[in-house]
This record gives C-alpha cells, structure tokens and sequence, in this order.
C-alpha cells in the first residue's frame, strides 16, 4: 500500500494570499524570515487579511537561512506563550520548513529534535493549531511536502524532517511574492525544483500519481527557469507553479542520493565561512548522480523517458542519458552555477579555488559520505551506493570529473 498525501486546500494565482481572510480561529502566529517580505510589502498583507478574519495576530520574525535547532526551539517556546490556532508561514524554505518543526514541539512539548528526525514518526498533529504556507520562491516546494530541513551546527549537518503529519492543511501560492526574487535565488531555487522533479520521477516509490506532476514540472521547467532568471515575469510566474507541481511528486515519491549529499556537504564547511547553499549544491550533483544511478537498466530507461519528454533526441537510452546530463550542465552554466565544490566561490558563483580546501575536503570526506548514506532520501534512490561508491561520487562532485562506476 502507497499513500499520496497533498495540502486540503491550495490557493494559487495572483491575489490568492487573500484567502486568509476565510481563516477561522482566534489567533494567529506569522513565522518570517528576513526583512524581504517586509520591505515589499507582503508581511503587512498577510497580518492584515488575518485580523479581517478576526485574528489576533503574533509575528515571530528573524527565521535565518538554514534554521537552526535553537530557532525552532525560540519559536516554540513564542508559541506556547501565545496559544495560536494558526501558524502561519511566509517567505522561502526556511522559515516554512522552522515553522512546521516549531509546529510539532508546539504541540508536543517534551518532544526532542532526535525524535523528530525519525522518519515518519511524529504523533498526530492539529490537536492545537492549524497550518498555512505561502511561499516566495520557487523551488522548495515547502508549502505542499512533508518535509522539513533544520541545520544543527554544532555537527555541522543538515537533517530532513520526514512525515506526512507536517504537510501544510493549507498551500498559497501566489506569484506576486516569487516576483520579487534576486536572480542568484531564481537560479539555486529553480534547480532545486528541476532536482525535485527528476529525483521524484526515478525514485523507486515513483507511482502513477507522481508520474504526471514530476514529468509536467521537467517540462514547465525547462521552458521557463532560464527565462525567468532573465526577467521574465511571464515565466516567473509560470516556474512558482512548475516547483510547486515537483513538489507535489517528490512529498509522495520521495527523492534520491542528490539530496542526501547536499544535506550532509551544506553546513559541512560553514567554519571555512560559507555554505554551499542547497540548490546550487543539487545543480552540481545531479549530472553525476544521473550518470552513477543509469547503471540500474530501470533507472536508465526513466532517464532516457525524461530525455524523449524534453526533446534532447538520442537513438538509445545511453544516448539519452548523456544528452540529458549534457543539457542539465548547459542550465547551470546560463545560470551561473558551477559544477564542482572545487570551483564554488563563497558567493556562490563559480571561480577558480572555491572556498572549500581540497585539503580538508579530503579530510572530512569520509564522514560526510557516512552521513549522506545514512540520510532519510538514501532509500528511495534507485541504486544504493557502498561508502566506497559514495566517496568516489563526492570526489567527482568535488573535482568537475567523469562519474564511470
């Protein structure tokens, strides 16, 4: 038996933010990131519409990039002091995906963060609050999945939160809010989704439920997220939807060994002052993620299917694969991402020596491939690589080098 789990309510197209105006309830937390969704305006909206619905409304602001265990901590703790009955979440990936990890020690206070990273093992959720997000990029995809990234930096990793309990009652999706994003954030985000929609399409809990929304996402994608990173707001808004329907397809068919190493290299180098933020960190590794897993024949022939979808051409699934990795590494080249941690400046952007030694690489690389085995999207990738294999991959990931085991 498979389950296939979405939002009860999504609201999208311009204005669709006004649907919180119909929320019931008597009090409602907003959970925010940055100053972002202040500076344009969004957070006003949003608090107005709540207090048209009768609301009294609490902001917990100051969410960083990459929440931490400690801010879900903070931001539990304002919620049992206020007693909300709607949390609702507003910005990017990360304050959505704090906000559901608050939402859960909010309601069971004496729950620990390693009980909460046991995947698909969280009690029943709405014994106290509802949930809502309304997100402004585009690619996460936080507002329809049951997943939740929360960073501890004191081990120096990123663990995903697994379970169809915190998948939001309730999904806005308006293009107005993604408008507003910077070029690099078009760039990482929009990778992201494109990660999303190949890694769901492969996985071996694919179904013929996902199938459609990941297949769909590719080609919506593809269409649009350079485009978009150009200026396009046509496109812009097209890609808030086409990340949206990718993350309808990996909630319910999970992902692949992609994720499971940008979760465990993301804050693996933070005391060298940077991140390798997560949809760059997805862009690099997924050409070599598709060449490792085209080794299974089932896997190959998917590839080889996204490829006819795309219209790369190939006379055999071989042909097929090497031209989709060919067009993937073409995206990331229009939209400046590199393609190695070697070459990954602090900033982002590609450069001669990134930021990342290859020294202490080398040094730490045995425990980062340990931890990204170990990640909660390891299982669902169509091929299940050794510690030796997972090693010899990062390397590739690390060097710009050929995948051929």
């Amino acid at each position: 038996m498979a389950r296939f789990t979405l939002p009860r309510d999504l609201y999208h197209g311009k204005g669709a933010m006004e649907a919180l105006k119909t929320f019931e309830g008597k009090k409602a937390i907003v959970c925010v990131g940055g100053g972002s969704m202040k500076r344009f305006g969004f957070l006003d909206k949003a608090v107005g519409y709540l207090q048209q619905a009768g609301m009294e409304v609490k902001i917990f602001d100051g969410i960083e990039p990459d929440p931490s265990v400690e801010t879900v901590m903070r931001g539990a703790a304002a919620m049992a002091e206020f007693e909300p009955d709607w949390i609702v979440a507003i910005g990017g990936g990360s304050p959505i995906d704090a906000a559901k990890a608050m939402w859960i020690k909010y309601e069971y206070p004496d729950i620990t963060f390693e009980e909460m990273c046991k995947v698909f093992g969280i009690p029943k959720l709405r014994q106290k609050a509802h949930f809502c997000a309304i997100s402004s990029t585009s690619g996460t995809a936080t507002e329809v999945t049951a997943f939740s990234i929360i960073t501890d930096y004191a081990k120096g990793i990123k663990y995903p939160i697994a379970d169809f309990e915190i998948t939001p009652d309730v999904a806005i999706v308006d293009p107005e809010l993604a408008e507003t994003m910077p070029k690099k954030l078009v760039a990482h985000t929009g990778m992201d989704a494109m990660t999303h929609a190949i890694e769901a399409y492969v996985s071996t809990a694919n179904c013929a439920y996902t199938d459609p929304l990941a297949i769909f996402a590719i080609r919506m994608i593809q269409a649009d997220l350079v485009g978009s990173y150009n200026g396009d707001m046509a496109k812009r808004d097209a890609m808030h939807d086409a990340q949206c329907l990718a993350g309808m397809a990996f909630s319910n068919a999970l992902l692949g060994i992609v994720h499971s190493m940008a979760h465990k290299t993301g804050a693996a180098f933070a005391d060298y002052g940077a991140h390798i933020i997560h949809g760059a960190a997805n862009a690099m590794y997924l050409p070599k993620v598709i060449a490792f897993n085209a080794k299974d024949p089932a896997a190959k022939a998917r590839y080889g299917v996204i490829a006819d979808e795309m219209k790369l051409g190939g006379a055999n699934d071989d042909e097929k694969v090497r031209l989709l990795i060919e067009y993937l590494r073409g995206m990331n080249d229009d939209l400046n991402i590199p393609h190695g941690i070697k070459f990954y400046g602090a900033d982002s952007y590609p450069c001669e020596q990134g930021f990342v030694p290859e020294d202490v690489f080398l040094a730490r690389l045995p425990e980062i491939a340990k931890n990204a085995i170990g990640d909660a999207c390891t299982g669902s990738n169509p091929r299940q690589p050794s510690q030796e294999e997972m090693e010899k991959l990062l390397k590739c990931c690390y060097y710009d080098t050929e995948v051929d085991f």
